[in-house]
């Protein structure tokens, strides 16, 4: 994996205005292009998509300050058709136009590039089951929420805290498939989302199939197959999310699996406000 992405970050540089194909280079390196991004975006802290933005706008911005003769050229040598679309990339990057860059030679927002590297992790074992699901049909009350990658989502909160409690009781009692109990159900997104991009949240409950959906609920079916459940205690959401970083930092670099389209399920044991027993369900399959 660590070769794979320094791999891609080699294609980035090597195009930084051409169309990247980045589902053949996964072909080419036995993946999946679903799986690449993830964990691109996991390991760089950022989405594949806007690494290649800021890079093209930090060799942009270096050729605007030697003194390119032309906006123009330099938008189409990055790739951009029109120097207003250069330009909207370039003052998102740099938070300045390129005439002013041009002008006063900054400030400038640097990206450099990335390199991974292997270091020695996993002195915590990590408590992983794969086990296989038939479809699931999940029920419940969803909304569509922004994605936050740190602290406490208050959007997810408000959604759920405008569920009576006895709502909370009638859907635990319909749970009667796994996972079991109350899930939090985040999909529909795309694999490296930028942080604010809206995905969709069900609060709800895993039921057999076949079982009809009372009004006023909600449905998401998912396709069955494979699925690593994660276990963890500790305080929330920190354990949570040092969880989440864990499967990309420590688990799929040393398992043959990867992740498939999917949505990813949270299952809580245990919740008190703080702290939180829990399962992560995540959609896999062999790699």
């Amino acid at each position: 994996m660590i070769g794979m992405l320094n791999a891609l970050v080699d294609l980035v540089e090597s195009e930084p205005g051409g169309d990247l194909d980045i589902g053949a280079f996964a072909r080419e390196h036995g993946t999946t292009e679903y799986h690449l991004r993830r964990m691109f975006s996991a390991l760089a802290g950022m989405p594949l998509s806007e690494y290649v933005r800021r890079r093209r706008m930090t060799l942009a911005a270096a050729e605007l300050a030697a003194g390119s003769p032309s906006v123009l050229d330099i938008a189409v040598r990055h790739g951009y058709g029109s120097a207003e679309a250069f330009g909207r990339a370039f003052r998102g990057v740099h938070g300045i136009s390129p005439a002013h860059a041009r002008r006063d030679g900054g400030p400038l927002r640097t990206q450099p590039t990335l390199r991974f590297r292997l270091s020695i992790e996993g002195s915590t074992p990590m408590d992983v089951t794969i086990t296989t699901t038939p479809e699931l049909v999940l029920i419940g009350h969803a909304t569509r929420v922004p994605l936050i990658h740190e602290g406490v989502n208050p959007h997810i909160q408000a959604h759920i805290a405008a569920i009576e409690p006895e709502e909370h009781l009638r859907l635990k009692a319909m749970s009667d498939a796994e996972p079991g109990g109350i899930l939090a159900v985040t999909g529909d997104i795309a694999p490296d989302a930028d942080e604010g991009t809206e995905l969709t949240y069900l609060h709800g409950v895993s039921v057999r199939q076949g079982t009809a959906v009372p009004d006023g609920l909600d449905s998401l079916r998912v396709e069955a197959g494979a699925w690593a459940v994660f276990a963890a205690s500790g305080p929330f959401p920190e354990t949570l999310q040092s969880l989440w970083a864990a499967t990309a930092t420590d688990w799929f670099p040393s398992n043959p699996w990867r992740l498939r389209p999917g949505p990813s399920i949270v299952r809580y044991l245990e919740f008190t406000g703080t702290h939180a027993s829990c399962e992560l369900w995540l959609a896999v399959e062999p790699a």
